[in-house]
């Protein structure tokens, strides 16, 4: 599939700001089933972007913005080229060592529920794979996907506890469960081609993976319930959202600050309908 993405950040502050650094991760990589074909992150200021790669292998970009400055837009175009690998990863860059994902964070550490979740997995199949994909419906069906707000200081026990959550709550989730069967997993953030035609959407999409040792690394979207195809551009992973969360920032400066996010995500040659 040949997919158009924009993404846009823009933050708005009561008070002029002395200061901005913004960690970003925006930039896709390509691997077997995901091809970069072009992208490009935009600002409407004056800044000094620097590109890095961190230790998960991800593809950053540092934004350094001098004030006084009372807004910021980060606007991100790009387009991929994706195919259908029923979710295995393949041919990407993998500094680290499969075993460092069997840690869990303060986000996906795993409570008597989570370990019970993944208990009914187990027992319903006897091979690995198939547990990981028992453990994805089920979540699909325990959990409804709620749009309504998102925390990024939920943790997962909580998430799985009122019973609803954004992506990101389910992936935390899936990842708990995943770590406490003995499967290294990971969170990872992307974007997301939906099929019913809903082309603008408030946030970036977040699914899990886990390591199978005779496969390697296979995506789980607990969220809708199935691997990612070729609806998924996959961004950043990390051990949980705040190590693969698009952007992260700090600020030099008082008073408050608000956020508007906007993501669109079309098939390249379809024409959109206003």
């Amino acid at each position: 599939m040949h997919l158009r993405v924009r993404h846009r950040t823009s933050y708005r502050f009561d008070q002029p700001q002395q200061r901005l650094v913004q960690l970003t991760r925006l930039t896709p990589p390509s691997f077997a089933g995901q091809t970069v074909i072009g992208w490009e992150i935009g600002l409407d200021c004056d800044a000094r972007l620097r590109p890095a790669r961190d230790g998960y292998g991800n593809d950053l970009t540092m934004i350094y913005v001098d004030g006084p400055i009372t807004a910021l837009t980060i606007d991100v175009a790009g387009e991929v080229l994706t195919e259908d690998r029923a979710g295995i990863v393949q041919g990407g860059a993998e500094p680290l060592p499969a075993a460092v994902f069997l840690r869990d964070t303060a986000l996906t550490r795993a409570d008597a529920a989570i370990v019970a979740l993944a208990d009914e997995a187990c027992a319903a199949e006897d091979k690995t794979l198939a547990r990981l994909h028992a453990l994805n419906r089920l979540l699909a069906e325990r959990m409804r996907f709620d749009t309504g707000g998102m925390d990024v200081a939920l943790a997962a026990a909580d998430a799985l506890g009122r019973g609803h959550g954004v992506c990101q709550d389910f992936a935390h989730v899936f990842s708990a469960a995943a770590r406490s069967m003995g499967v290294p997993a990971r969170y990872v953030s992307g974007h997301l081609f939906r099929r019913d035609g809903e082309t603008d959407q408030p946030a970036a999409h977040a699914w899990a993976e886990a390591y199978l040792g005779d496969i390697g690394w296979v995506g789980f979207d607990p969220a809708n319930g199935i691997s990612p195809d070729d609806a998924y551009i996959r961004v950043a992973v990390g051990l949980d959202y705040r190590e693969a969360a698009p952007i992260a920032g700090a600020r030099v400066g008082f008073g408050t600050e608000t956020l508007d996010v906007a993501v669109s995500v079309v098939e390249a040659g379809i024409q959109r309908q206003d």
